[in-house]
């Protein structure tokens, strides 16, 4: 199976032995961050430090001024790389070192941009804002996701491009000194938590025929035993088609079918759009790959998406690959017929590797195999650059065996 491991321009730069190490772990090819959003992260090997704060969402190259310069919403430079192109001095160390790279780009989480531009927010029913989530419904959002897509996917060098967070963003999410874990949200509360009632949304929900008052009311009578602690965290992760059912029931299925006819309307016109922008840009035979969930009404990194509709524009999909047995077949369980409806697809399998982070590296050969009976074709191992020397020795081994 074709493996990609996940990197950080600063695991590379000013690293002369990184790129050769990523290559002899066996993977063919690295998926470079060339949009990413604010984080602290190890370097347990770079010469010159161990620890990386991204202080906020940026793109790691210099952003065209001429795509932006008329612009509101534009993207952040990096201040935390000497390199002023950083995706593209370590993608020329990774290709020298024998790897194929592709781009990876977060779309739809900003902390800043919301920050300073609070209107884009997704706003829930009790009117809260999530400023790392801006809402896909806006129009203005959407243009900018489109050009940092276009811009971010197709750098110089990138043979393809991984899109996170193509949809919608909600709740969750691991925000600073993250506190809300104080109340168990299981699938369904977390969908009602994300709806959004931005002016956008509003005129949405009223435009399929529903009085945006009314439902965010309905919505926030739904939560009240959840805060009052009288319902449980609801089905498994693994229950996707449970954690709908009981949206349904806690909603009524009128207003969640209305919620999820805007949503699911919003989320495939923000992902065709994103394909077609990279399409544009980039050459040819360029690969367009989106981290995604197959239940269209899940929020986050890996966005719910419709597989029919987002197959027929994308090359394919990299699916979470996490938990046990039961949760990882419930995600690949509509792609069992792939071959057949789906036929030039590429479905990948991201499983994490840290074990620090939950990760199995130790299980990696056996994870793999249980994901190509699955439907998956190729392996997406996050995160070699956050990754211990333990971790990846083990991940090396796993892909000799393989």
């Amino acid at each position: 199976m074709r493996a990609s491991a996940f990197l950080y321009p600063w695991d590379v730069i000013g690293d002369p032995d990184a790129a050769r190490r990523i290559a002899d772990l066996g993977v063919e090819q690295a998926t470079l961050a060339s949009a990413y959003h604010s984080t602290r992260a190890l370097t347990p090997r770079h010469p010159a430090h161990r620890v990386v704060t991204a202080l906020h969402s940026a793109v790691l190259y210099t952003p065209s001024e001429r795509r932006w310069c008329d612009r509101e919403l534009r993207p952040y430079r990096h201040r935390w790389s000497p390199a002023a192109d950083a995706w593209g001095e370590a993608a020329t160390a990774l290709a020298d070192a024998g790897l194929e790279v592709h781009s990876w780009v977060v779309l739809a989480h900003n902390s800043r941009l919301g920050e300073e531009f609070p209107r884009i927010c997704v706003r829930n029913a009790y009117g809260d804002r999530y400023p790392w989530a801006p809402c896909i419904a806006q129009p203005e959002v959407l243009r900018y996701a489109v050009e940092l897509a276009a811009e971010a996917a197709s750098r110089p060098g990138a043979a393809g491009t991984e899109l996170e967070s193509c949809g919608w963003y909600g709740l969750a999410h691991l925000h600073a000194h993250d506190k809300t874990a104080g109340v168990a949200l299981g699938g369904a509360a977390q969908y009602l938590m994300s709806v959004c009632f931005c002016d956008s949304c509003r005129a949405g929900y009223a435009g399929l025929g529903a009085d945006p008052d009314e439902l965010s009311g309905a919505i926030r009578t739904a939560l009240a035993p959840v805060w009052a602690g009288e319902r449980t965290a609801g089905p498994e992760a693994c229950d996707r088609d449970g954690e709908w059912d009981e949206v349904v029931g806690l909603l009524g299925p009128d207003r969640a079918a209305l919620t999820m006819a805007w949503r699911g309307g919003v989320a495939r016109e923000f992902q065709r759009a994103t394909v077609a922008a990279v399409r544009a840009e980039a050459p040819p035979d360029f690969q367009v790959l989106l981290h995604a969930d197959p239940a269209a009404h899940r929020c986050g990194a890996n966005a719910g998406v419709d597989p029919e509709d987002v197959l027929a524009h994308a090359d394919g999909l990299i699916l979470p690959s996490t938990g046990d047995e039961t949760e990882r077949a419930a995600v690949w369980r509509p792609f069992a017929e792939r071959s057949e409806r789906w036929p030039g697809a590429v479905l990948a399998a991201n499983l994490t590797v840290v074990a620090g982070m939950g990760g199995s590296p130790g299980t990696l050969a056996a994870d793999a195999a249980h994901a190509a009976a699955l439907g998956a074709g190729q392996l997406r191992l996050y995160h070699a650059g956050l990754a211990s020397d333990t971790d990846l020795s083990a991940v090396r081994d796993a892909l000799a065996r393989l």
